[in-house]
């Protein structure tokens, strides 16, 4: 079986080309991360703004403590970007039916067009990365980052990805 370029004994990697592929992550986020920060620099936003609308678009509906168990910040942070975003129209609370002291959060009308904008950016360059790249490296990089996440990460991406 030939082996992709580059990609020679991947069972037994040297340090070099290791070094090589963090180097390109870190590279690879700075460009995935670019053009969204662009747009939450014009309205004194940051990443965690947008990582909290991405997974509140994601989930409709999700509770305050599970979007804190997925981005894994604090309660003081994620109440200080939270509060932002509702104050500002990007989302909108509701108690919970069955447990009162539950907040279910959604995106408003405003916060729907944000995530828009910020996403259509990410996709853009995700898509021109994956038809570059093709079929089989795209499954082989998202078998890569999966193997990357501790396990109860792997459990909150499944879900997620499984739509649950």
């Amino acid at each position: 079986m030939a082996e992709a370029p580059g990609g020679e004994g991947l069972l037994y990697l040297t340090d070099e080309q290791l070094r090589k592929g963090i180097e390109a992550m870190f590279f690879a986020y700075r460009g995935f991360t670019a053009d969204p920060d662009r747009i939450l620099e014009t309205m004194d936003y940051g990443r965690a703004h947008h990582r909290a609308v991405h997974f509140i678009h994601r989930s409709p509906g999700t509770t305050v403590s599970n979007l804190l168990a997925i981005l894994a910040v604090t309660k003081q942070s994620l109440n200080r970007v939270l509060r932002t975003l509702i104050d500002e129209g990007h989302v909108r609370v509701e108690k919970g039916k069955v447990d009162a002291r539950e907040r279910h959060l959604y995106l408003t009308a405003r916060g729907s067009e944000l995530e828009r904008a910020l996403s259509d950016a990410q996709r853009a360059r995700m898509r021109a990365a994956y038809r570059a790249a093709g079929p089989q490296a795209v499954q082989g990089f998202r078998q890569v980052l999966e193997a990357m996440m501790d396990p109860e990460m792997r459990v909150q991406y499944s879900r997620l990805k499984d739509g649950a």
